[in-house]
């Protein structure tokens, strides 16, 4: 996958399981993602999403998504 396209995937998969089922990745609680980042991360795309939103997050990048964002909500 592209950065474009993990970004695209970001905005629009959402959680399959768990407290937060059906939230969108990107609107995941930060806490939720660190508990993952504690905890291991699911194996393939879902974990490598979970893990991407989570650096996003750690490092203050959620800007990157507001062009994105912006796009997908027209």
């Amino acid at each position: 996958m592209t950065q474009e396209q993990i970004l695209q995937a970001l905005l629009t998969t959402k959680m399959p399981f768990g407290k937060y089922k059906e939230t969108l990745i990107c609107d995941l609680p930060e806490t939720y993602l660190v508990w993952f980042h504690q905890n291991g991360f699911p194996k393939g795309k879902l974990g490598m999403l979970l893990g991407t939103m989570y650096e996003i997050k750690l490092n203050g990048l959620e800007y990157l998504l507001r062009p994105l964002r912006n796009k997908t909500s027209k």
